[in-house]
């Protein structure tokens, strides 16, 4: 069909959605996951072990796919040697103050 286009059209974005800020959640918990572990120069296996985990279950977190439990948190937190600070828009995992 010469000259037919489409386009996507983005429906109104509703910052206060729950299942929209469940998955912003995941996504800034991964990546607060992940840069810790890196800072730390850390591999998944080495987080896996530290923490009791699968690292299949590492991966996951990191890729966005695990929500930010409360018993979770703490169990990473003390594998990576930190403390995490969870707002309402981000989580942050901080090395433990000397």
């Amino acid at each position: 069909m010469a000259g037919y286009h489409t386009r996507w059209v983005r429906s109104e974005v509703h910052d206060d959605d729950p299942e929209r800020l469940e998955i912003r959640e995941a996504l800034a918990f991964g990546k607060a996951h992940y840069d810790r572990r890196t800072a730390m120069g850390l591999s998944v296996a080495q987080v896996a072990e530290r923490a009791d985990m699968s690292e299949d279950e590492v991966e996951c977190i990191e890729e966005g796919g695990t929500a930010p439990m409360v018993p979770l948190l703490r169990r990473l937190a003390a594998a990576l040697d930190a403390d995490v600070r969870l707002t309402a828009a981000d989580v942050h995992f901080e090395a433990h103050a000397a």
